[in-house]
């Protein structure tokens, strides 16, 4: 057509964040859920632990840092697990998911900047959970697949 452009050239002005994303397993193969407080956006939902990376730092550096400050607990990021993308009304989410183990004399994850914790089976995610509608995706993945190993 004369005088327009196809839409994949056309550029995006909505914004975009970059989050990570920890797939926390446990000894006993479950993967540790966290709900988001009741003063957040979409409260009371529950999520995958992690948060936003801020300018300049490594992704794998702001996914430790978060679970530090949500969970109270050290972990070792492993691979990345799955990327996903979501788009919320306001903005383009994208989400880099790692497999992660606590470090060795870790602390137990605690509710230190969420509301709660669950430790869940991968088979016992689909239908029991009231997850973001940015990590459903992994919550099928997880229920077809299993958690990842090392």
């Amino acid at each position: 057509m004369q005088g327009s452009e196809p839409l994949s050239s056309e550029k995006s002005t909505r914004p975009r964040k970059l989050v990570v994303a920890g797939l926390l397993v446990g000894e006993d193969g479950r993967v540790l859920i966290s709900q988001r407080r009741a003063d957040q956006a979409l409260p009371l939902q529950w999520e995958f632990p992690g948060g936003k990376v801020e300018p300049g730092e490594a992704p794998v550096d702001a996914l430790a840092r978060e679970l530090t400050e949500e969970l109270g607990a050290t972990v070792r990021v492993g691979r990345i697990w799955d990327v996903l993308f979501h788009p919320y009304p306001e903005f383009d989410l994208v989400m880099l998911v790692y497999a992660c183990r606590l470090a060795p004399g870790s602390a137990a994850p605690s509710a230190v900047e969420v509301a709660d914790l669950a430790w869940v089976a991968p088979h016992d995610f689909p239908g029991r959970w009231d997850i973001l509608p940015a990590d459903r995706p992994l919550v099928e993945r997880l229920a077809a697949e299993g958690a990842p190993s090392d």
